[in-house]
């Protein structure tokens, strides 16, 4: 996608703050961060929410999680702990139309929200 803002990260056409980087994912520094660790994981593949996902895209999926689960380690806050959260759509709470797992970590996060 031409005009996706997460596109043009991967392409290197907007700098990131990276923190992991494969064939098949990008993670980087949240810009407006929402704790002392906010780090943003996303497919190579444009996918546009976790409503967009096709049945080709099951194995990507499962990928990502030992993607986050390998930052945590690396990060050091895996035995502490962090929230994971993916906003699907406009009235979830997603910003751009790129499908983007956050990584929030480094204090207490306060309440369970579920």
């Amino acid at each position: 996608m031409e005009d996706c803002l997460f596109c043009k990260i991967i392409k290197g056409e907007i700098p990131c703050s990276k923190v992991y980087e494969d064939e098949e994912f990008l993670a980087f520094n949240d810009i407006n961060p929402k704790a002392p660790i906010h780090i943003l994981v996303i497919p190579k593949k444009h996918i546009e929410s976790l409503a967009h996902l096709k049945e080709d895209d099951e194995k990507l999926m499962g990928k990502i999680y030992g993607v986050i689960n390998k930052i945590a380690q690396e990060k050091g806050f895996k035995q502490d702990g962090y929230r994971l959260i993916v906003n699907c759509g406009k009235n979830g709470g997603q910003e751009v139309m790129h499908l983007h797992f956050h990584i929030l970590a480094g204090k207490p996060l306060g309440e369970k929200i579920i």
